[in-house]
């Protein structure tokens, strides 16, 4: 195989910016084969690939080698299910689930030795979050004591939300800003800083928007060693801000407006608190900004990681299998606050299934079409920084 053939599921958003990315020989490796929608006008920019209508007529066809799922998140589980076990590689948008035991469905299909599965986490691929987690996982913060981050530029207008009929519903997107803008952030609170033992959590149903699910959380979680993270974000604050600020033994690292500064001490803080004999010193310090610059190569980054994988054996930037802890942490925090209850990691995955079986069963919200205006265009906000 000299090229992957890639087949597309979803010609919305994002598979209509992938498609092009490709047709424009962007991703090395890997060549647009077939497109499927179940809406033939979203097939129609894209006249010289072949088209499916049904997603398991495309898996079955012998086009493909690999399949892109960019389709409503519901969908994810089962068409990546099928995909997996007709021996296609496959790459998954975020989120892999909407919930953790399709997660658990999602991943159980992965069995094939061989055979590829990512996931579209493009933030790993982000220069400046790189470098976080060299200095955090290899240890120069020492151990972690607290992280505050405030991720609130994901503004969205109600005709965003009126574009779809699937948006902003438990039935359709089986969340909000939890389990459709965030999924990169809360995959990143995994890639730096692991697996917290309990989330508590804060979320508002439809605060800024005509919507039933959640546009503005702020959760606590705590780690097994003590260490605190509280994460805001909202889809209703303008302008919104996104600062991450990471305080370990040795100092305090903060990434905001695409500067990384460290503030170090020079001894750390449990040593210095034994040792001094000055009651309200602190210890010296040295401020550096660490030169960092770009977010990588983002989705491009994945498609074409994801190709030499298939191709060459290269490691995987997102295995899909490690997309399942951004769904739990925003599993937790759902429930955490409907129940209004900490909720104890490892997330028991059938509690929450009945929960949101129970949301979607009880919903009587009716969705407002969108009324005059342009198509909604999100491609400014695929980077998100």
């Amino acid at each position: 195989m000299k090229k992957v053939r890639l087949g597309i599921v979803g010609i919305g958003n994002m598979g209509s910016s992938h498609a092009r990315t490709l047709l424009d020989g962007k991703v090395k490796g890997m060549e647009l084969a077939a497109l499927c929608d179940v809406n033939a006008q979203k097939l129609a920019p894209f006249p010289g690939v072949k088209h499916f209508a049904d997603s398991r007529e495309m898996i079955r066809s012998g086009l493909i080698d690999a399949i892109l799922i960019a389709v409503p998140h519901f969908d994810h589980t089962t068409i990546g299910i099928d995909a997996l076990e007709q021996g296609l590689h496959v790459l998954v948008e975020k989120p892999i689930s909407v919930h953790k035991a399709d997660c658990e469905r999602l991943i159980g299909a992965h069995k094939k030795e061989g055979q590829i599965f990512a996931a579209m986490f493009n933030q790993r691929t982000d220069l400046y979050y790189q470098k976080m987690r060299e200095l955090i996982r290899g240890g120069e913060l020492g151990q972690i004591r607290r992280v505050n981050w405030i991720i609130t530029n994901w503004f969205r207008t109600e005709q965003y939300y009126a574009s779809g009929d699937w948006r902003a519903t438990w039935k359709g997107e089986g969340g909000g800003v939890l389990l459709n803008q965030c999924p990169h952030n809360l995959d990143l609170v995994w890639w730096l800083f692991g697996n917290p033992s309990k989330i508590r959590a804060f979320a508002t149903l439809g605060r800024y928007h005509d919507i039933e699910v959640e546009d503005d959380v702020t959760a606590y979680f705590e780690y097994p060693d003590g260490a605190k993270l509280v994460f805001i974000t909202s889809t209703g604050e303008a302008p919104g801000t996104n600062r991450l600020e990471v305080v370990g033994e040795r100092g305090k690292l903060v990434y905001e407006r695409d500067k990384l500064s460290y503030e170090r001490n020079e001894v750390p803080m449990s040593e210095f608190s034994k040792k001094s004999e000055q009651g309200f010193a602190t210890p010296s310090k040295w401020n550096v900004e660490i030169p960092v610059s770009g977010h990588g190569g983002q989705h491009t980054e994945i498609m074409e990681n994801f190709a030499a994988a298939i191709l060459e054996k290269k490691t995987l930037l997102s295995p899909a299998k490690e997309g399942i802890y951004s769904v739990e942490f925003a599993n937790a925090m759902l429930l955490s606050s409907a129940e209004e209850c900490t909720v104890d990691l490892p997330m028991d995955s059938g509690r929450y299934d009945k929960f949101l079986k129970k949301l979607i069963a009880g919903s009587r919200y009716q969705k407002k079409a969108a009324v005059g205006g342009s198509p909604v265009d999100l491609s400014s906000t695929y980077g998100n920084k």
